[in-house]
């Protein structure tokens, strides 16, 4: 796509199946890595790929010929079948459905990257879905409380 110029930031965040706390500390840096590489893969660039237990956030700058949604397919798809193979897990793991995806201007880079950076420190004082919650109200997302997050019930 020549004379195709833009300049997206989005931040990506998507959640364990049924939020379970499954990401464990040990090997979640070499999971976010994983992440990073495949959204590298799309074209796109990574910034910054952080989460906990439950959730994941990624900060990228989106290419032009590939939707966010596309992306979010191969991250996701890549990175569970990645973590099924590496038996971390005594039982299949999978991405909870659906992501959130929230657009950035270039000023705002250093707090969302600061942001994604003290996760762990965050989720001291703020549970994800109250997090996750704030960003949509924050982003004038309309949404349905029967399709956020689901836990196991």
């Amino acid at each position: 796509m020549s004379n195709t110029y833009s300049q997206v930031y989005i931040q990506a965040v998507w959640a364990v199946k049924y939020r379970n706390s499954v990401l464990d500390k040990k090997w979640r840096q070499e999971l976010f890595a994983v992440v990073a590489n495949l959204i590298n893969e799309t074209g796109c660039k990574t910034y910054i790929v952080n989460g906990v237990e439950d959730h994941i956030h990624c900060f990228f700058s989106l290419k032009p010929s590939i939707s966010i949604s596309k992306v979010m397919q191969i991250a996701k798809a890549k990175s569970s079948k990645w973590l099924n193979e590496t038996n971390y897990l005594e039982h299949r793991f999978e991405w909870q459905k659906g992501f959130g995806s929230f657009s950035y201007s270039k000023s705002s880079i250093d707090n969302v990257y600061k942001y994604i950076e003290n996760q762990e420190e965050h989720h001291k004082k703020q549970l994800f879905l109250d997090e996750y919650k704030d960003f949509l109200n924050k982003f004038d997302i309309d949404y349905e409380e029967q399709y956020i997050f689901k836990e196991l019930t």
